[in-house]
């Protein structure tokens, strides 16, 4: 049964209540959860849907810590009921799950959206009443509205509004259509519907007067008028739009027959008059090609692959930061498809980040456009939506190019697209346009920086033997423009009209500018003047973060970082990154928030200029607070031996983050690890020793876990460094020291560092610190195989610990004394030891203690050639170590089953979990695996 479930195919519904079908049998799609998170995915229709995203949609405002891991729950509930008897952590094969994203893998004739969208782009393509079958057949498709009945209060989410924007313009296409065809009557019922649901939409409500009149129902549409104008008054107060007069209009003129039979007079006299433009020479408004245009394949290939994919495509919408080539591609793109539009190619600057009334609004683009087009000035209608109307009329019989640049938003270019047809919109923004993902049609394109390559290209081909003689300089100018093609240009520029200024100078200068913008000389202000229009569309709490950002110690930070940086709540500064982001000031990715150097640059000098060094000193304090306050909390979930004394509360206000458990507290340290050692670094010089030194502690089992040694050595070192007369601090410092000597295999300094720490412990009277840094020695006297010498220091250890009630800490003892024993021959005793040692560690719940305890039980049983048992628990240790990402202590464990399979005999074996080890250490700087690359060269 099981397996006919699994074969037979599944198919959805979007276009009204969520649905689902196994072969004729619906699937219970369980919560209301369940099915808006299958309604976001279905409205993608194949696409990729991000958790946030799906976190947004489940929670308006304030998720809780756990949503993330609800969402995962859901959609592992939501792939059973896809997939009866799939395990419970299986991927599936129907709900697949990419990165941080979801997406459904469904054929176009498995959701009615699809099957929809095929239908309606097959009527566009067709005319008379093949084109209205088609349309009529599309319609029926739609139950109700997109995912209708899951969103309480009538809010719906934009995704499910952009469908249902798709169902309006089909049904405006259709009733067009079917005006012309003489066939309304095969519609009307759909045009009846869309005009329920959008009662206060002139244009549905314009095309159902004129529907009615067309199927001799002139009395009802003329009741229809009377009744949207009446409407309009009441909630809106206003009166009915050009569209609208224009079709009550038509129906007072149409004379239609007595016998009832269906005129083709279609939308009537005053779009006949208006729709009919002379027809002149094609226009050809586009601007000249860039001469030493460069790169882009990748950009250009993928425009190229939207529009042989999609006929439907109607809007190429073009975003990335400032200075990053918008226009230069789309010009370049518009040029080389120019000739697929031989209806000629308008042009317009919005001119969108401009200040104030000189922003190009919709309106005096449309008339620019249909004066062009050869529509007499005094024939082009006063009101926007009849502008659009005979804009996309005249272009619905046309193929042309259009190319908006500078575009500010969605409803400044809305009106500018063709409706039908086979025009093309190019459009340029410098933030990212919400709205042109969900329309059919539109895709949007991001541009990134450009490639070294591409970048070294540039500067060749406008510096030509100068660029190819001195490589090393240009290298040196790319990294200091940082790829972006309008400093690349700008350097160029200055070179070829100073010819005596050599290109080692160049990049001296801008070298010697230490990430100023003043290194570009006098084009800088060029650069400014790009930045500045992006800038000036800030609100001014988006301003002030933006001039703060550079005062974080990372080039990237994260939203609570942002928001300790602006003494901002989290949703506050989520907000404001959200509107740099949207004017690509910033650049989101991995949850956290980047700053091109040059945008730095200008927003240091923004912050010099307009925030006095008390703010920006304030700023500094804060994320110093965060940082110190989070990495005390993430500490603690790695179950440290000696935890960390707490830290004060901020004088500021700040908190610390918190955390779900020992995983997400190692993801933030690998996120955070460069801002902490950073802060580690500095914090000194500005007069906050103690931070240095905790956060260097704090990621002390973070750098074990994950074999960076040298980066815990150097991390402590600094850290030793900023104790001053502190004793306690330095023990604590000099023991951590010690562990990383160990691990990078320097006995002699880790045991020197354990000597300081233990008389400084005894010192201070601290007898569990004590007890650990005996214990340390006992474990590198094992290692030196002075045996007996580890069982007296453990044991002295273990006395310390059982004086102060410290079960744990007595329990690694016991760990150490274990492994003496097994070393000495004293097999019995050390397997006793062993389990007591693990019921202890289970009992405290400390995996890496059970893990630990585990890898030296399977060894001690191979020793006395139990190997089924021996492989048995060397496993259970690879598992635990692997939950807890502690990558040295898993390639450890495999080592040893290596080493032992060498023995046995095996060199395959052998072979393959030293491989595996070496694996786990990939990116590390651990010492084992070079002796892990060694063994394998000797066993070849």
């Amino acid at each position: 049964m099981d397996r006919i479930e699994m074969t037979t195919p599944l198919s959805f519904a979007v276009l009204g209540p969520v649905r689902a079908w196994r072969g004729q049998s619906e699937v219970d799609l369980g919560t209301r959860q369940q099915r808006l998170i299958l309604a976001l995915l279905l409205a993608r229709a194949g696409g990729a849907v991000s958790v946030a995203e799906l976190v947004d949609l489940l929670w308006e405002s304030d998720p809780p810590p756990s949503a993330v891991n609800v969402v995962h729950r859901h959609v592992g509930m939501l792939r059973r009921r896809f997939e009866p008897g799939l395990p419970t952590r299986a991927a599936g094969s129907v709900l697949i799950r990419d990165g941080a994203e979801y997406r459904l893998r469904i054929d176009g004739e498995a959701l009615d959206l699809l099957r929809f969208r095929r239908l309606v782009a097959q009527a566009a393509g067709s005319s008379g009443e093949p084109a209205v079958e088609l349309y009529r057949e599309a319609l029926a498709l739609w139950r109700d509205r997109c995912a209708s009945g899951l969103q309480p209060g009538g809010r719906a989410h934009p995704e499910f509004v952009a469908v249902d924007g798709e169902r309006f313009a089909a049904v405006r296409a259709a009733t067009d259509a079917a005006l012309r065809a003489g066939c309304v009557h095969a519609v009307l019922p759909a045009i009846r519907l869309a005009a329920e649901y959008e009662p206060l939409d002139e244009a549905l409500q314009a095309r159902l007067l004129l529907a009615l009149a067309a199927d001799g129902r002139r009395a009802e549409a003329l009741a229809a008028y009377a009744d949207i104008e009446h409407r309009l008054a009441d909630e809106l107060g206003i009166q009915p739009g050009g569209d609208l007069r224009a079709a009550r209009d038509s129906v007072l003129d149409h004379d239609a027959p007595a016998d009832g039979s269906r005129s083709r007079r279609g939308v009537g006299r005053a779009e006949l008059e208006l729709s009919q433009p002379t027809r002149a020479e094609p226009p050809a408004q586009l601007p000249a090609d860039h001469p030493h245009f460069t790169g882009r394949r990748d950009v250009l290939a993928a425009a190229e692959e939207l529009l042989a994919g999609d006929r439907r495509t109607s809007a190429l919408v073009i975003d990335g930061m400032p200075g990053v080539g918008k226009t230069t591609l789309a010009v370049h793109l518009a040029h080389q498809l120019a000739a697929r539009y031989p209806d000629g190619q308008l042009h317009a600057d919005l001119r969108g980040f401009d200040s104030g009334d000189s922003v190009m609004t919709p309106a005096e683009a449309l008339r620019g456009f249909l004066w062009s087009l050869g529509v007499a000035p005094a024939a082009i209608p006063a009101e926007l939506h009849a502008q659009a109307g005979l804009y996309r009329s005249i272009l619905a019989e046309r193929r042309m190019l259009i190319l908006l640049d500078n575009c500010r938003d969605w409803d400044q270019i809305r009106h500018l697209l063709p409706g039908t047809g086979g025009s093309l919109v190019i459009a340029t923004s410098r933030r990212r346009i919400t709205g042109v993902a969900g329309q059919a049609g539109a895709h949007p394109l991001h541009l990134d920086l450009l490639t070294h390559a591409e970048a070294r290209e540039l500067l060749t081909r406008r510096l030509g033997d100068a660029a190819a003689a001195d490589p090393a300089a240009v290298d040196e100018i790319i990294a200091r423009c940082g790829r972006l093609p309008l400093a690349l240009a700008l350097v160029a520029t200055r070179s070829v009209g100073r010819p005596g200024l050599s290109l080692p100078a160049v990049a001296g200068e801008l070298a010697e500018a230490d990430g100023r913008l003043a290194g570009f000389g006098d084009t800088h202000a060029d650069l400014e003047a790009i930045f500045s229009w992006s800038y000036q569309a800030l609100t001014a709490e988006a301003a002030r973060l933006f001039r703060l950002l550079p005062l974080h110690p990372a080039g990237e930070l994260s939203a609570e970082a942002a928001a300790a940086l602006g003494g901002l709540s989290l949703r506050a500064a989520r907000g404001l990154l959200a509107e740099l982001g949207s004017q690509l000031l910033v650049q989101p990715g991995n949850g956290r928030w980047r700053m091109h150097d040059l945008l730095r640059a200008y927003a240091v000098e923004l912050g010099e200029e307009h925030d006095d060094a008390a703010e920006r000193d304030a700023a500094i304090e804060r994320v110093y607070d965060y940082y110190q306050l989070s990495a005390y909390a993430a500490h603690l979930p790695l179950q440290p031996q000696v935890p960390l004394p707490e830290p004060e509360p901020s004088e500021r206000g700040v908190t610390g983050r918190g955390f779900t458990g020992r995983a997400d507290a190692m993801a933030w340290f690998a996120a955070e690890q460069r801002v902490l050692t950073a802060i580690v670094a500095r914090a000194t010089e500005r007069g906050r020793p103690r931070t240095a030194w905790q956060i260097a502690l704090a990621l002390q089992n973070f750098f074990q876990d994950t074999a960076q040694f040298r980066q815990w050595a150097a991390t402590m070192s600094t850290g030793l460094a900023a104790t001053g007369d502190d004793p306690a601090a330095q023990a604590l410092l000099h023991r951590s020291l010690a562990g990383a000597c160990y691990f990078l295999a320097d006995l002699d300094r880790g045991l020197s560092h354990l000597q300081h720490a233990r008389a400084l412990f005894e010192r201070l009277g601290r007898r569990t610190e004590q007890g650990h840094a005996e214990n340390n020695i006992a474990e590198i006297r094992l290692d030196q195989r002075r045996y007996h010498e580890a069982i007296r220091h453990a044991e002295a250890a273990r006395a310390l610990f059982r004086a102060e009630g410290n079960v744990r800490g007595a329990t690694n003892a016991l760990l150490v004394i274990a492994r003496a024993q097994g070393w000495l021959g004293r097999h019995a005793a050390a397997l006793g030891m062993f389990v007591e040692a693990r019921r202890q560690f289970e009992a405290l719940g400390d995996l890496h203690g059970t893990g630990t305890t585990q890898a030296w039980l399977a060894h001690t049983y191979s020793m006395i050639d139990d190997v089924p048992h021996a492989m048995a628990t060397w496993q259970q240790a690879i598992d635990i170590f692997r939950d807890a990402r502690a990558t040295h202590h898993t390639a450890e464990v495999l080592v040893s089953i290596g080493d032992f399979h060498s023995a046995d005999g095996d060199p395959a074996l052998a072979g393959q979990a030293w491989s595996e080890a070496l694996a786990e250490l990939d990116g590390t700087d651990s010492p084992m695996a070079r002796r892990i690359r060694d063994r394998l060269l000797w066993h070849r």
